[in-house]
């Protein structure tokens, strides 16, 4: 295991780590660490630490409810159906993956940190290993008024589940579900300009969805596009980011009135390649750059951004080298916590905080981690019980977390330092996203870049 440290700043900041498991139970201290650090600067500057859930499976997008009750969607545990023969494949060293039609996952977190499933009946699916073997499933959910709708992004043939297409499903509250739009039929039948055929994606790679007026926005990373989708399945093109910007590899998308959306850029990483883009119409600009590896975007109703960094400083996705840099409404950014560990997804609850789901991909994922060190904090987040077993079907559960950050309607007032351990599983050297990718595409050294090498590889 590595010890990873993790640095938060101003006002007050929380960090809030979720694992998901199959019972409504918090973890033990033999379970995965996920150190959850809940810090009340105020002017005491004191701080409060407890655990508060563990075990998701590779999660990514996270919205609050109406009730205030949390969920997360999850990639879930991948799976060994192999359809190569049957259709178009993803090509080498990021396909053929191999799927299957459940174990995909939403969770739901209460106030007290208690998670159960919602339903785990969704698609997974797990790349080829040569890349790292990255699996996905659900990748986002979101609200419109009391019903809830989640994008599926393990499905169709080239994920190894020719019977459920990459879609947009309407969940009930007892985890059933219906379909609403077909997007891997769509993308299959509207190209973009300009896709990028070294690691192409027949059914698409989509990865986060936000709530507009009542209609549902898609970002697709690998094709690169913005779509509209209406609660009655109608599907239109908003911007071919493609044909716009080219193979930038669009991600995280926001809305405060105005629609903003950021871009991880292809790999190796470089510091500063990413941009936030302001939509315009069926157009759109940069509207901030000198960001880097965008996977989580939240702007709030003070005109301010906040930017999840999935990794900085290193030319591939590396734990404790992920961050969140707040954009004020003049534009000045400033890095207001680091530390995390493979991110994935960021949400604002009511309170007015962030959180963050941790862990998202990777080793850890599912399984991992060390045990809580930091004192508990008093009343129900102070609860520690036993957790028997794990996933009855004898998956392992995962590393997931997320991190809460207390944001002020006013100034970002005051300024801490908080140091704490958490043990995350450290990534092999040729095992970090894209996995072999370092070696393949050159990495750091600068080498010829075959085909593969602009892979996301996260959705």
């Amino acid at each position: 295991m590595k010890k990873g440290w993790i640095t938060l700043a101003p006002c007050m900041l929380a960090l809030l780590l979720l694992f998901s498991s199959c019972k409504k139970e918090i973890i033990s201290d033999e379970q995965h660490e996920i150190l959850t650090k809940l810090l009340d600067w105020g002017k005491s500057g004191k701080t409060k630490e407890s655990v508060y859930a563990t075990g998701l499976n590779n999660p990514r997008g996270l919205k609050f409810g109406p009730d205030g009750t949390l969920f997360v969607a999850e990639g879930g545990t991948g799976g060994t159906n192999s359809t190569v023969g049957s259709c178009l494949q993803v090509p080498p060293p990021v396909g053929p993956y191999k799927g299957s039609m459940t174990g995909g996952r939403i969770s739901r977190i209460d106030k007290y940190g208690l998670r159960n499933t919602l339903t785990d009946q969704l698609p997974s699916t797990k790349g080829n290993e040569l890349s790292g073997g990255d699996i996905s499933g659900v990748s986002d959910v979101v609200f419109v008024g009391s019903e809830m709708y989640a994008l599926i992004t393990a499905g169709g043939c080239s994920h190894g589940n020719p019977g459920f297409p990459n879609s947009i499903i309407k969940v009930n509250q007892d985890g059933s579900y219906r379909r609403i739009a077909d997007l891997s039929a769509w993308a299959q039948s509207h190209q973009v300009k300009n896709p990028n055929t070294g690691d192409f994606e027949p059914d698409g790679d989509w990865y986060s969805m936000t709530n507009i007026n009542g209609e549902l926005y898609v970002v697709e990373a690998n094709r690169g596009e913005l779509v509209k989708v209406t609660l009655a399945g109608n599907i239109s093109r908003v911007l071919d980011v493609s044909d716009a910007f080219g193979h930038i590899v669009p991600t995280a998308i926001s809305y405060n009135g105005n629609t903003y959306f950021g871009n991880l850029h292809p790999f190796p990483i470089v510091n500063g390649s990413s941009n936030i883009y302001k939509l315009n119409g069926t157009s759109a600009t940069v509207f901030a750059s000198g960001l880097t590896t965008v996977l989580g975007l939240v702007a709030d109703k003070y005109n301010r951004l906040y930017v999840l960094q999935n990794t900085t400083d290193n030319p591939f996705p590396t734990p404790s080298a992920g961050s969140i840099v707040l954009i004020d409404k003049k534009g000045k950014k400033e890095t207001i916590a680091t530390g995390f560990n493979l991110p994935t997804g960021m949400t604002m609850g009511s309170d007015g905080n962030l959180y963050v789901s941790n862990v998202g991909f990777g080793p850890g994922a599912l399984g991992g981690g060390g045990r809580d060190r930091g004192a508990r904090a008093p009343g129900p987040l102070d609860r520690t019980l036993s957790q028997p077993g794990g996933d009855p079907r004898g998956r392992r559960d995962g590393s997931g977390e997320v991190r809460l950050r207390d944001l002020d309607a006013g100034t970002l007032a005051g300024r801490a330092t908080l140091a704490g351990t958490a043990d995350v599983p450290a990534l092999p050297p040729l095992h970090r996203v894209g996995g072999l990718l370092s070696d393949l595409c050159g990495g750091a050294q600068g080498g010829p870049r075959p085909e593969g090498c602009d892979r996301p590889g996260l959705g």
